[in-house]
């Protein structure tokens, strides 16, 4: 009946059938709340990268929008990982 489950769920319809429903919702919720987990820690390190300048993350991206930057978060925050030194000059350019 239902592949990957123990015991007597995986051959009684009814069982398999009510842990299949619970695992589907699970997994909704699980990539609903990966989403939002993700996005929380880009914004956490381009705040920490902005401090060092004086500015917190909402007027960054205020700044980035008046000088026409089109980079996400999640560009962002790559950008500080690998390429700080780049980013920090994007930064000075078109920022201070």
């Amino acid at each position: 009946m239902e592949k990957g489950f123990q015991s007597s769920s995986k051959n009684r319809f009814r069982l398999a059938n009510q842990k299949k429903i619970k695992a589907n919702t699970s997994s909704y919720y699980s990539r609903k709340k990966r989403k939002i987990f993700f996005r929380e820690l880009w914004i956490n390190r381009i705040n920490s990268a902005t401090k060092l300048y004086g500015l917190n993350f909402s007027k960054f991206l205020n700044f980035c929008k008046k000088s026409k930057i089109q980079l996400n978060r999640k560009v962002l925050a790559q950008l500080i990982i690998y390429e700080s030194k780049n980013f920090f000059e994007i930064f000075e350019l078109y920022l201070i």
